[in-house]
């Protein structure tokens, strides 16, 4: 201790520490994730199909009719087709042939 400081001791070289691990802990638990979230969309995106029925961003459910570059056209009802952007597709949903629905 020399005059009332320690020596060795450099506080900004701390601060700076802090700053650098709260910066690593946001990208752990904020960026990553959500780039992850956005790689598994993209690649659902490229794998929609013709007749893969969906689900939009907006709660609509259809059928897929045909695929173009950056859209497709949905059919929501007999002769009702949309078309959407391929982004705006939610899901896809997995359809399963040996499973009934269920009548309550």
């Amino acid at each position: 201790m020399k005059g009332g400081v320690v020596v060795g001791s450099n506080p900004q070289a701390i601060s700076l520490l802090y700053i650098v691990g709260l910066f690593a802990i946001l990208y752990f638990l904020m960026i990553r994730p959500q780039q992850q979230r956005q790689k598994k969309h993209n690649e659902m995106v490229k794998s929609i199909k013709q007749n893969d029925k969906v689900i939009t961003i907006g709660g609509i459910h259809g059928t897929v009719v045909r695929v173009m570059d950056r859209s497709i056209i949905l059919e929501v009802a007999d002769k009702v087709r949309m078309e959407l952007l391929k982004t705006a597709v939610s899901q896809i949903v997995e359809q399963q042939e040996d499973e009934e629905p269920d009548d309550k």
